[in-house]
């Protein structure tokens, strides 16, 4: 029997960014794996609880939440189960001139709700489970830049598919039948010179992106930037217009000059979003020209019944 996408069944991996976002990476610390399995099998059942629950305390707040692992949490957590087939350890990408680097991670949430402190809950709530067999890689705290921008200004997540459209690139469908309602997704940290940024002109950073920066109409080809950024994040295959479900995060503790995005790719196939970033980079993508990337490692989000399997120990079922 054919499985059937229903994404019903996955994660949240839509784009919806919320007021109030978390990204955390945690590490295994690789004391004891069975420990570390039967914490990981409490954490899926229980995870699941405080979502619900937080939902019914706090029902105007649109709790959102994906819970994912890499391939080196994936083979140390469930080392007799099969993978997905798209699951890599990412490595660190280089172009002629820059690089994406690769750093570690083997849990990744990423959580966002209009509230603050729905975020902060449901962060301790996880946190109760996971310390005593993680530590911590990055936490990073994002928000929404009014009316959905990036914190350059401009309007993010034109090119990304609707949301009614969005289940076909981003849950994995019954080309992996085992896997199916999954997600691929790519968490990418990046610190911008905002001062070398706001010291453009407003037509350069408008060529820079692509775009008009308050209508977000897009530019005519020749008026763009080569390396503009909406065209060097363009990949097409047989002619067909490659997308995922990107979201792009600002953050910022301004008073330190630390200020930056946090980009979030959902998509169902890894090889899709791989096949933009080394576009970016071959490229030169504009917008690294004053940015820095701090991290940047690959998850797969397992869809709720797959969770609820973990839940129950069948993933390391000899």
């Amino acid at each position: 029997m054919t499985e059937i996408m229903n994404p019903d069944q996955a994660q949240d991996v839509w784009k919806d960014v919320g007021r109030s976002v978390a990204f955390v990476v945690l590490k295994l610390s690789r004391d004891s794996q069975v420990e570390a399995q039967n914490v990981i099998q409490e954490f899926a059942d229980r995870s699941q609880a405080i979502i619900r629950s937080m939902r019914i305390r706090a029902n105007q707040d649109n709790l959102r939440v994906a819970i994912g692992f890499s391939n080196a949490a994936w083979d140390y957590l469930f080392p007799t189960a099969a993978k997905p087939n798209e699951l890599e350890t990412y490595t660190t990408l280089e172009g002629p001139e820059y690089t994406m680097p690769a750093t570690e991670g083997d849990i990744f949430f990423h959580i966002r709700a209009a509230n603050e402190a729905v975020v902060y809950e449901v962060v301790t709530q996880f946190m109760r489970f996971l310390k005593p067999i993680t530590t911590l890689i990055d936490e990073t705290k994002g928000f929404r830049y009014f009316e959905g921008r990036a914190i350059i200004g401009f309007i993010d997540g034109t090119e990304a598919p609707a949301p009614e459209d969005a289940a076909d690139y981003a849950i994995i469908g019954s080309e992996d039948p085992a896997f199916i309602n999954g997600s691929y997704a790519f968490a990418q940290k990046w610190r911008h010179d905002m001062d070398f940024w706001g010291h453009l002109k407003h037509e350069e950073q408008e060529k820079a992106v692509g775009r008009e920066k308050y209508t977000d109409l897009e530019l005519p080809d020749d008026e763009k930037f080569k390396n503009a950024h909406n065209v060097a994040s363009k990949v097409d295959i047989n002619g067909v217009e490659q997308k995922i479900v990107r979201m792009n995060v600002p953050y910022s503790d301004e008073a330190s000059q630390n200020t930056g995005t946090y980009f979030i790719g959902y998509a169902r196939h890894w090889t899709v979003t791989k096949a933009m970033l080394e576009s970016m980079l071959a490229k030169t993508d504009y917008l690294l020209t004053f940015s820095t990337i701090l991290t940047g490692q690959l998850y797969f989000i397992p869809s709720r019944e797959l969770l609820a399997k973990i839940a129950d120990g069948e993933l390391n079922e000899a």
